[in-house]
């Protein structure tokens, strides 16, 4: 018997909810390095942005109480984690770019080295390394 076909993933896409479109869509682009623009609606509302095969939706609300960042709901969590393949330079180029730092790199008990910044929805993004094996 022969196994079922698969379909591969190819890329994935978070979706932020945030207060003001243009804001984002500059932080994005000027303190992260996001290109690719595409922008949707008269005024826009809706954009996707990418930096290398991540991708990034972020739609305009008018009810800002609905922005909810997960930190705000639990301590310690991201609203997004990207692994990188060279943490110590990506944070660099992101503290020079002027990206506002949550914290530094740091290495982490699940064999991550890590840092995040944080976004002006208050949205927490996480980018590690793997360094090695989990420690118990």
């Amino acid at each position: 018997m022969s196994e079922p076909a698969t379909a591969r993933l190819l890329h994935g896409a978070t979706m932020l909810l945030v207060r003001d479109l243009a804001a984002a869509v500059a932080y994005y682009r000027d303190a992260l390095g996001f290109t690719n623009i595409r922008l949707y609606g008269e005024p826009p509302d809706f954009g996707m942005l990418s930096r290398n095969v991540f991708h990034v939706m972020l739609k305009q609300i008018a009810d800002d109480s609905r922005i909810v960042p997960r930190p705000t709901v639990e301590p310690g969590l991201w609203d997004i984690y990207y692994w990188v393949d060279d943490v110590e330079t990506l944070f660099r180029e992101l503290r020079d770019r002027g990206a506002k730092i949550a914290y530094e790199p740091c290495d982490q008990f699940y064999g991550c080295r890590e840092f995040a910044v944080l976004d002006p929805n208050g949205y927490l993004i996480g980018f590690g390394q793997v360094i090695g094996p989990r420690k118990t």
